[in-house]
Protein backbone atom coordinates (compact mmCIF):
# COMPACT_ATOMS: atom_id res chain seq x y z
CA UNK A 1 0.00 0.00 0.00
CA UNK A 2 1.31 3.42 -0.96
CA UNK A 3 0.60 6.33 1.37
CA UNK A 4 -0.03 9.96 0.50
CA UNK A 5 1.56 12.74 2.56
CA UNK A 6 -1.48 13.32 4.74
CA UNK A 7 -1.78 9.57 5.37
CA UNK A 8 1.65 9.24 7.05
CA UNK A 9 0.18 9.27 10.62
CA UNK A 10 -1.85 6.20 9.58
CA UNK A 11 1.27 4.49 8.23
CA UNK A 12 3.14 5.12 11.49
CA UNK A 13 0.35 3.59 13.58
CA UNK A 14 0.00 0.60 11.24
CA UNK A 15 3.75 0.02 11.50
CA UNK A 16 3.50 0.20 15.30
CA UNK A 17 0.64 -2.32 15.27
CA UNK A 18 2.61 -4.72 13.07
CA UNK A 19 5.68 -4.48 15.34
CA UNK A 20 3.54 -5.03 18.42
CA UNK A 21 2.07 -8.20 16.94
CA UNK A 22 5.50 -9.48 15.88
CA UNK A 23 6.92 -8.88 19.36
CA UNK A 24 4.03 -10.79 20.86
CA UNK A 25 4.57 -13.75 18.53
CA UNK A 26 8.35 -13.87 18.99
CA UNK A 27 8.49 -13.39 22.77
CA UNK A 28 5.27 -15.18 23.79
CA UNK A 29 4.31 -12.03 25.74
CA UNK A 30 0.64 -11.05 25.93
CA UNK A 31 0.46 -7.77 23.99
CA UNK A 32 -3.30 -7.90 23.39
CA UNK A 33 -4.04 -4.78 25.44
CA UNK A 34 -1.30 -2.75 23.76
CA UNK A 35 -2.42 -3.87 20.29
CA UNK A 36 -6.01 -2.94 21.09
CA UNK A 37 -4.91 0.53 22.22
CA UNK A 38 -2.93 1.06 19.01
CA UNK A 39 -5.82 -0.25 16.91
CA UNK A 40 -8.24 2.10 18.66
CA UNK A 41 -5.95 5.05 18.03
CA UNK A 42 -5.52 3.94 14.42
CA UNK A 43 -9.29 3.80 13.86
CA UNK A 44 -9.74 7.24 15.41
CA UNK A 45 -6.92 8.70 13.31
CA UNK A 46 -8.41 7.28 10.11
CA UNK A 47 -11.83 8.72 10.87
CA UNK A 48 -10.35 12.10 11.77
CA UNK A 49 -8.27 12.30 8.58
CA UNK A 50 -10.79 10.99 6.06
CA UNK A 51 -13.80 12.85 7.45
CA UNK A 52 -12.00 16.19 7.15
CA UNK A 53 -10.34 15.99 3.75
CA UNK A 54 -9.54 19.19 1.86
CA UNK A 55 -10.34 19.57 -1.83
CA UNK A 56 -6.68 19.03 -2.73
CA UNK A 57 -6.49 15.86 -0.63
CA UNK A 58 -9.49 14.46 -2.49
CA UNK A 59 -7.71 15.27 -5.76
CA UNK A 60 -4.72 13.31 -4.47
CA UNK A 61 -6.94 10.36 -3.54
CA UNK A 62 -8.52 10.37 -7.01
CA UNK A 63 -5.00 9.88 -8.42
CA UNK A 64 -3.89 7.26 -5.89
CA UNK A 65 -1.80 4.63 -7.73
CA UNK A 66 -3.72 1.81 -6.02
CA UNK A 67 -7.13 3.21 -6.92
CA UNK A 68 -9.23 0.98 -9.23
CA UNK A 69 -9.22 2.23 -12.81
CA UNK A 70 -11.90 1.96 -15.48
CA UNK A 71 -11.01 -1.58 -16.60
CA UNK A 72 -11.04 -2.72 -12.95
CA UNK A 73 -14.59 -1.42 -12.64
CA UNK A 74 -15.63 -2.95 -15.97
CA UNK A 75 -14.25 -6.38 -15.16
CA UNK A 76 -15.86 -6.38 -11.72
CA UNK A 77 -19.23 -5.07 -12.90
CA UNK A 78 -19.55 -7.37 -15.92
CA UNK A 79 -18.15 -10.49 -14.22
CA UNK A 80 -16.32 -11.75 -17.29
CA UNK A 81 -18.96 -10.88 -19.88
CA UNK A 82 -17.21 -7.80 -21.29
CA UNK A 83 -16.44 -7.87 -25.03
CA UNK A 84 -14.16 -5.00 -26.01
CA UNK A 85 -14.68 -3.30 -29.37
CA UNK A 86 -11.96 -1.40 -31.19
CA UNK A 87 -11.32 1.42 -33.64
CA UNK A 88 -13.04 4.57 -34.90
CA UNK A 89 -13.23 3.28 -38.51
CA UNK A 90 -11.26 6.33 -39.56
CA UNK A 91 -7.74 6.63 -38.13
CA UNK A 92 -6.88 3.95 -35.57
CA UNK A 93 -7.80 2.45 -32.21
CA UNK A 94 -7.15 4.80 -29.29
CA UNK A 95 -5.90 2.80 -26.31
CA UNK A 96 -6.79 5.61 -23.88
CA UNK A 97 -10.48 5.07 -24.62
CA UNK A 98 -11.94 1.63 -24.05
CA UNK A 99 -15.42 0.43 -24.89
CA UNK A 100 -17.52 -2.62 -25.51
CA UNK A 101 -20.52 -4.70 -24.53
CA UNK A 102 -21.06 -6.33 -21.17
CA UNK A 103 -23.80 -7.48 -18.83
CA UNK A 104 -24.39 -5.94 -15.42
CA UNK A 105 -26.93 -7.80 -13.31
CA UNK A 106 -28.24 -9.56 -16.40
CA UNK A 107 -28.76 -6.29 -18.33
CA UNK A 108 -26.63 -5.55 -21.41
CA UNK A 109 -24.78 -2.22 -21.43
CA UNK A 110 -22.47 -0.47 -23.86
CA UNK A 111 -19.66 0.51 -21.50
CA UNK A 112 -17.21 3.26 -22.44
CA UNK A 113 -14.45 4.90 -20.42
CA UNK A 114 -10.92 6.27 -20.24
CA UNK A 115 -8.25 3.86 -19.05
CA UNK A 116 -4.99 4.91 -17.38
CA UNK A 117 -1.93 2.68 -16.99
CA UNK A 118 -0.65 0.85 -13.91
CA UNK A 119 3.07 1.40 -14.52
CA UNK A 120 5.37 3.34 -16.84
CA UNK A 121 4.93 0.94 -19.77
CA UNK A 122 1.13 0.74 -19.61
CA UNK A 123 0.79 4.47 -18.93
CA UNK A 124 2.59 5.18 -22.18
CA UNK A 125 0.47 2.55 -23.93
CA UNK A 126 -2.72 4.17 -22.60
CA UNK A 127 -1.36 7.71 -23.09
CA UNK A 128 -2.03 8.40 -19.39
CA UNK A 129 -5.79 8.22 -20.00
CA UNK A 130 -5.71 11.22 -22.38
CA UNK A 131 -7.73 10.34 -25.47
CA UNK A 132 -7.07 11.57 -29.01
CA UNK A 133 -9.90 12.57 -31.39
CA UNK A 134 -10.13 8.97 -32.64
CA UNK A 135 -10.86 7.90 -29.06
CA UNK A 136 -13.89 10.18 -28.87
CA UNK A 137 -14.97 9.10 -32.35
CA UNK A 138 -14.70 5.46 -31.29
CA UNK A 139 -16.83 6.27 -28.24
CA UNK A 140 -19.44 7.93 -30.47
CA UNK A 141 -19.44 4.97 -32.88
CA UNK A 142 -20.15 2.62 -29.97
CA UNK A 143 -22.89 4.88 -28.60
CA UNK A 144 -24.62 5.01 -31.99
CA UNK A 145 -24.34 1.23 -32.17
CA UNK A 146 -25.98 0.99 -28.73
CA UNK A 147 -28.74 3.31 -29.92
CA UNK A 148 -29.34 1.14 -33.00
CA UNK A 149 -29.88 -1.96 -30.87
CA UNK A 150 -31.61 -0.27 -27.92
CA UNK A 151 -28.80 -0.91 -25.43
CA UNK A 152 -28.26 1.54 -22.52
CA UNK A 153 -24.90 3.31 -22.31
CA UNK A 154 -22.65 3.43 -19.22
CA UNK A 155 -19.67 5.80 -19.31
CA UNK A 156 -16.85 5.74 -16.75
CA UNK A 157 -14.86 8.97 -16.58
CA UNK A 158 -11.23 9.02 -15.43
CA UNK A 159 -9.01 11.41 -17.35
CA UNK A 160 -6.66 14.34 -16.66
CA UNK A 161 -8.03 15.80 -19.91
CA UNK A 162 -8.11 15.16 -23.63
CA UNK A 163 -4.67 14.85 -25.25
CA UNK A 164 -3.45 18.41 -26.03
CA UNK A 165 -0.80 17.47 -28.62
CA UNK A 166 -0.39 19.14 -32.00
CA UNK A 167 -1.38 16.00 -33.90
CA UNK A 168 -4.59 15.74 -31.86
CA UNK A 169 -5.51 19.30 -32.72
CA UNK A 170 -4.71 18.64 -36.40
CA UNK A 171 -7.15 15.73 -36.42
CA UNK A 172 -9.91 17.82 -34.83
CA UNK A 173 -9.83 17.29 -31.07
CA UNK A 174 -12.26 20.13 -30.32
CA UNK A 175 -14.69 19.07 -33.04
CA UNK A 176 -14.65 15.44 -31.87
CA UNK A 177 -15.52 16.41 -28.28
CA UNK A 178 -18.17 18.91 -29.39
CA UNK A 179 -19.71 16.31 -31.70
CA UNK A 180 -19.91 13.81 -28.85
CA UNK A 181 -21.63 16.31 -26.56
CA UNK A 182 -24.11 17.18 -29.31
CA UNK A 183 -24.88 13.57 -30.18
CA UNK A 184 -25.09 12.43 -26.55
CA UNK A 185 -27.69 15.08 -25.81
CA UNK A 186 -30.08 13.47 -28.28
CA UNK A 187 -29.08 9.80 -28.04
CA UNK A 188 -32.27 7.74 -27.79
CA UNK A 189 -31.15 5.29 -25.10
CA UNK A 190 -30.46 5.81 -21.37
CA UNK A 191 -27.01 7.19 -20.55
CA UNK A 192 -25.52 6.72 -17.08
CA UNK A 193 -22.22 8.40 -16.25
CA UNK A 194 -19.96 7.63 -13.29
CA UNK A 195 -16.84 9.64 -12.52
CA UNK A 196 -14.48 7.05 -11.03
CA UNK A 197 -11.31 9.17 -10.84
CA UNK A 198 -10.40 12.47 -12.45
CA UNK A 199 -12.98 14.39 -14.45
CA UNK A 200 -11.04 17.12 -16.18
CA UNK A 201 -12.29 19.60 -18.75
CA UNK A 202 -13.64 18.67 -22.18
CA UNK A 203 -11.86 15.34 -21.95
CA UNK A 204 -14.43 14.30 -19.36
CA UNK A 205 -17.39 16.02 -21.02
CA UNK A 206 -16.71 14.15 -24.26
CA UNK A 207 -18.27 11.05 -22.68
CA UNK A 208 -19.92 12.74 -19.68
CA UNK A 209 -23.38 13.82 -20.87
CA UNK A 210 -25.86 11.54 -19.13
CA UNK A 211 -29.41 11.21 -17.86
CA UNK A 212 -27.86 10.29 -14.53
CA UNK A 213 -24.40 11.49 -13.49
CA UNK A 214 -22.74 10.11 -10.38
CA UNK A 215 -19.39 10.79 -8.73
CA UNK A 216 -17.48 8.48 -6.44
CA UNK A 217 -16.89 10.28 -3.16
CA UNK A 218 -13.16 10.98 -3.58
CA UNK A 219 -13.17 12.18 -7.19
CA UNK A 220 -13.20 15.59 -8.82
CA UNK A 221 -14.91 17.22 -11.79
CA UNK A 222 -13.82 20.58 -13.15
CA UNK A 223 -13.09 22.65 -16.22
CA UNK A 224 -9.39 22.66 -15.29
CA UNK A 225 -7.02 20.86 -12.93
CA UNK A 226 -5.82 22.67 -9.77
CA UNK A 227 -2.21 22.68 -11.05
CA UNK A 228 -3.15 24.23 -14.40
CA UNK A 229 -5.39 26.78 -12.71
CA UNK A 230 -2.57 27.73 -10.36
CA UNK A 231 -0.07 28.06 -13.21
CA UNK A 232 -2.42 30.36 -15.14
CA UNK A 233 -3.40 32.61 -12.22
CA UNK A 234 -0.12 32.65 -10.27
CA UNK A 235 2.44 31.44 -12.83
CA UNK A 236 3.31 28.65 -10.40
CA UNK A 237 2.00 25.28 -9.22
CA UNK A 238 2.58 26.28 -5.58
CA UNK A 239 -1.01 27.50 -5.21
CA UNK A 240 -2.68 24.29 -6.39
CA UNK A 241 -4.29 23.75 -2.97
CA UNK A 242 -5.82 27.23 -3.03
CA UNK A 243 -6.97 26.64 -6.61
CA UNK A 244 -8.57 23.31 -5.66
CA UNK A 245 -10.66 25.00 -2.96
CA UNK A 246 -11.66 27.87 -5.25
CA UNK A 247 -12.67 25.60 -8.14
CA UNK A 248 -15.32 23.79 -6.02
CA UNK A 249 -14.45 20.55 -7.77
CA UNK A 250 -15.23 17.87 -5.17
CA UNK A 251 -18.22 15.55 -5.34
CA UNK A 252 -19.87 17.44 -2.47
CA UNK A 253 -19.42 20.76 -4.28
CA UNK A 254 -20.85 19.29 -7.47
CA UNK A 255 -23.87 17.87 -5.65
CA UNK A 256 -24.47 21.17 -3.85
CA UNK A 257 -24.42 23.03 -7.18
CA UNK A 258 -26.78 20.41 -8.69
CA UNK A 259 -24.31 19.52 -11.42
CA UNK A 260 -24.47 15.81 -10.59
CA UNK A 261 -27.30 13.59 -9.41
CA UNK A 262 -25.69 11.81 -6.48
CA UNK A 263 -22.48 10.83 -4.70
CA UNK A 264 -21.45 7.17 -4.54
CA UNK A 265 -19.90 6.60 -1.09
CA UNK A 266 -16.47 5.01 -0.81
CA UNK A 267 -15.05 2.84 1.99
CA UNK A 268 -13.15 4.71 4.69
CA UNK A 269 -9.78 5.64 3.22
CA UNK A 270 -10.87 5.52 -0.42
CA UNK A 271 -11.94 3.03 -3.08
CA UNK A 272 -8.56 1.27 -3.02
CA UNK A 273 -8.96 0.20 0.63
CA UNK A 274 -11.91 -2.06 -0.19
CA UNK A 275 -12.35 -2.58 -3.92
CA UNK A 276 -15.07 -5.20 -3.67
CA UNK A 277 -17.32 -2.93 -1.61
CA UNK A 278 -16.68 -0.08 -4.05
CA UNK A 279 -17.60 -2.21 -7.08
CA UNK A 280 -20.75 -3.50 -5.35
CA UNK A 281 -21.85 0.05 -4.50
CA UNK A 282 -21.25 1.31 -8.04
CA UNK A 283 -23.23 -1.63 -9.42
CA UNK A 284 -26.13 -0.84 -7.10
CA UNK A 285 -26.27 2.81 -8.20
CA UNK A 286 -26.01 1.92 -11.91
CA UNK A 287 -28.80 -0.65 -11.80
CA UNK A 288 -31.03 1.60 -9.71
CA UNK A 289 -30.56 4.45 -12.20
CA UNK A 290 -31.33 2.14 -15.12
CA UNK A 291 -34.51 0.90 -13.42
CA UNK A 292 -35.69 4.52 -13.21
CA UNK A 293 -34.71 5.43 -16.78
CA UNK A 294 -36.05 2.33 -18.54
CA UNK A 295 -39.59 3.41 -17.65
CA UNK A 296 -39.24 6.58 -19.74
CA UNK A 297 -40.22 6.73 -23.40
CA UNK A 298 -37.57 7.67 -25.94
CA UNK A 299 -39.02 11.15 -26.23
CA UNK A 300 -39.08 11.67 -22.45
CA UNK A 301 -35.58 10.24 -22.11
CA UNK A 302 -34.10 12.80 -24.50
CA UNK A 303 -36.22 15.61 -23.05
CA UNK A 304 -35.08 14.77 -19.51
CA UNK A 305 -31.43 14.93 -20.59
CA UNK A 306 -31.93 18.17 -22.49
CA UNK A 307 -33.74 19.80 -19.57
CA UNK A 308 -31.09 18.60 -17.13
CA UNK A 309 -28.31 20.49 -18.90
CA UNK A 310 -30.43 23.47 -19.97
CA UNK A 311 -31.20 24.18 -16.31
CA UNK A 312 -27.53 24.39 -15.32
CA UNK A 313 -26.19 27.88 -14.72
CA UNK A 314 -27.87 31.18 -15.42
CA UNK A 315 -28.31 33.27 -18.52
CA UNK A 316 -30.08 36.45 -19.66
CA UNK A 317 -31.66 37.15 -23.03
Amino acid sequence: MEYLDFELPIKELEDQLDKCMVIGEESNVDVTTTCKQIQKKLDETKKDIYKNLTAWQRVQLSRHPDRPYTMDHINALTEGTFLELFGDRGVKDDKAMVGGLGKIGGQSFMIIGQQKGYNTKTRQYRNFGMANPEGYRKALRLMKMAEKFGIPVLTLVDTPGAYPGLEAEERGQGEAIARNIFEMCRLQVPIITVIVGEGASGGALGIGVGNKVFMLENTWYSVISPESCSSILWRSWEYKEVAAEALKLTSYDMKKQKLIDDIIPEPLGGAHYDRETTFATVKKYVLKAFDELKELSTKDLVAQRMDKYSNMGEFKD
